[in-house]
């Protein structure tokens, strides 16, 4: 497994190994000591699942406080997944890395708590999988405005498929009473 440190602190991608033969294929999605050397020191305690069709966005999602870190794949399909960095105090803050996630290259990105969450559906269905490091609270939840001008996140579609909740999110300065504090790792 290649593991990629991005250049948002505590944001990690995973390129696992994939075993194949005439049979088909065979991959551990995932394997606690593995991570935990790779700088994931969080306990997962919830897995999510969701299906959405092509042009679908999700987010951009945080919870706070009670924040959650995210270790995310696509199953199936393709997705464009993106996170950033709403740590009040980090030095990336308002940075943005997006990168594609597909059930043929499987690749994982890990989503420190404190950094907002989001992705776009690019292929006709997408299966998408997330392990979470906190228990979802709607109490806590929160979001920030996909097409945040201050943010500048290129994304691959113009005009997607949004929840009322999502079409109803703020922008990050609006949020700025709200967002997490940056703590830097130990």
């Amino acid at each position: 497994m290649r593991v990629t440190q991005i250049d948002i602190p505590g944001v990690l991608l995973f390129e696992p190994s994939l075993l194949s033969d005439y049979r088909g294929s065979f991959l551990e999605i995932y394997q606690e000591d593995r991570y935990r050397n790779a700088g994931i020191r969080e306990r997962f305690v919830q897995d999510n699942y969701s299906r959405s069709i092509r042009h679908t966005l999700r987010g951009l999602h945080f919870q706070e406080p009670q924040a959650q870190g995210k270790l995310v794949m696509a199953l199936e399909g393709t997705v464009y997944d993106v996170v950033v960095d709403i740590r009040k105090g980090s030095p990336s803050f308002g940075r943005w890395y997006g990168v594609e996630l597909s059930g043929d290259n499987l690749r994982q990105m890990y989503i420190p708590p404190g950094c907002a969450h989001g992705f776009c559906v690019t292929s006709a269905t997408a299966s998408f999988l997330y392990k979470c490091t906190a228990y979802y609270s709607p109490e806590y939840d929160r979001g920030i405005r996909w097409n945040d001008p201050a943010v500048g996140i290129l994304w691959p579609i113009s005009e997607p498929l949004l929840s009322p909740k999502d079409q109803n999110l703020r922008t990050l300065s609006a949020m700025d009473t709200e967002l997490p504090i940056y703590r830097s790792p130990t």
